[in-house]
């Protein structure tokens, strides 16, 4: 049985797409998952399964999230291995001093990060990009809302991203972390 986190894009950030996270759990323990917890109410999904490929995980989760719940939302699934590997390679923790203000953007396929590559020869004064194997890292002193380089990251990337900010990328490892331990 592997650990998993599955990231579902743009739920309940304002009034649209809410989704109770107890309904959330119940749908995927329905999908015979293992061990479901949610992390906070944004759509942070922690489960245990059998199967494999966080490609199909992804489809049988956002096929029944749209039928169950007539919600239709990204969902990007990586596994407890990625998302260390992802924390082990955050390139930014140097300059990266406030966890709310720094972002890790997922995307379901590695080689999406390469759309965002022209942003890197850009100035963005005090605000950093860099994108590693599994995902990019946005740190944006100023703010998230205010960020040219988040609006410029957005334009770019769509819908193929979702990020999350650092404390949460951490609760995620935390979490998955005590589970192990159980």
């Amino acid at each position: 049985m592997k650990t998993y986190v599955a990231l579902l894009r743009g739920i309940n950030v304002g009034r649209a797409k809410r989704i109770a996270m107890a309904d959330l759990r119940a749908l995927m323990t329905g999908l015979g998952y293992h061990d479901v917890r949610t992390l906070l109410n944004s759509g942070n999904i922690l489960f245990s399964s059998t199967e494999v490929g966080a490609g199909q995980l992804e489809r049988k989760i956002g096929d029944a999230i749209q039928a169950d719940l007539a919600v239709s939302t990204q969902v990007i699934v990586v596994s407890a291995a990625v998302l260390a590997t992802i924390i082990d390679e955050s390139p930014l923790n140097s300059v990266a001093v406030d966890s709310s203000r720094y972002l890790v953007a997922f995307t379901s396929h590695p080689a999406n990060l390469n759309t965002a590559k022209p942003l890197l020869g850009q100035d963005w004064e005090a605000e950093r990009l860099a994108i590693g194997k599994a995902a990019a890292y946005l740190w944006c002193p100023g703010g998230v809302h205010d960020s040219k380089l988040v609006k410029a990251f957005s334009r770019a990337m769509q819908d193929i991203v979702t990020t999350r900010n650092w404390s949460t990328v951490l609760k995620l490892q935390s979490s998955i972390a005590t589970s192990v331990q159980r």
